[in-house]
């Protein structure tokens, strides 16, 4: 190690390196699972090295990291897009999601207080505006807050860690459950019979409320998806 000013030790450079690289890569993480990026996004290098306000080297290895697990794709010699989720991969993805989140809110529910309902209420609130004002990338940040608030309460991090790495995979493909979805109402009405289970102390009916949720979800990511077929 180096000796920095006051004449502690400093982290060397690759150690520095690393612990940017791990800040972007946790940055770029965080805004796929809230559904920051629609399917088909560009990130190029040099715009996320300057978004993070860090350099290409960390960008890049971050980005890497990202394509080896699956979240972002490579189409060609410098372009990495977020990918569409086909059928297959969609209807895996939500099959996993109904199992593991629906035991991290059961064992989760359990352990919810008053202060957290209050919290799940707020954040409902946030997200209830954004529909009806038809600002769909607030509601899918705010979305990601209220299901991980109530997740987190499970205590268990392996689970937790899984089920993000599941939302990674889906959080682009959010997107595609709007306009229809804030028309209809159906999370917002799955959101509010999860809090009135954790009001009741019924961890049974938060799980049952998750799960109308998820699946209410891939019937609408099953039609943008079978459209996008269609199409192409």
């Amino acid at each position: 190690m180096n000796k920095n000013t006051t004449g502690e030790e400093s982290p060397a450079p690759d150690q520095q390196s690393g612990r940017i690289s791990d800040f972007a890569y946790s940055s770029i993480k965080e805004q796929l699972t809230r559904g920051t990026y629609r399917p088909g996004h560009k990130l190029p290098i040099r715009s996320v090295a300057e978004m993070l306000k860090v350099g290409a080297t960390p960008a890049r290895e971050a980005i890497n990291r990202l394509v080896f697990e699956g979240a972002l794709v490579m189409v060609g010699p410098k372009t990495v897009i977020v990918p569409h989720l086909d059928l297959p991969a969609l209807y895996e993805v939500t099959q996993m999601r109904l199992a593991l989140e629906g035991l991290a809110t059961e064992k989760g529910a359990a352990q919810a207080t008053d202060d957290i309902i209050d919290k799940l209420l707020e954040i409902q609130g946030h997200i209830t505006s954004a529909l009806d004002e038809k600002r769909y990338s607030d509601a899918l940040h705010d979305n990601k807050e209220f299901h991980f608030t109530i997740y987190r309460l499970c205590e268990m991090p392996h689970l937790l860690s899984t089920i993000e790495a599941l939302w990674l995979r889906v959080g682009a493909s959010f997107h595609d459950l709007y306009p229809e979805f804030a028309e209809v109402k159906y999370g917002v009405r799955n959101h509010m019979a999860a809090i009135e289970g954790l009001v009741d102390r019924d961890p049974s009916a938060v799980r049952a409320a998750v799960e109308s949720d998820i699946r209410d979800g891939y019937r609408r990511l099953k039609k943008a998806a079978q459209e996008r077929l269609k199409r192409e």
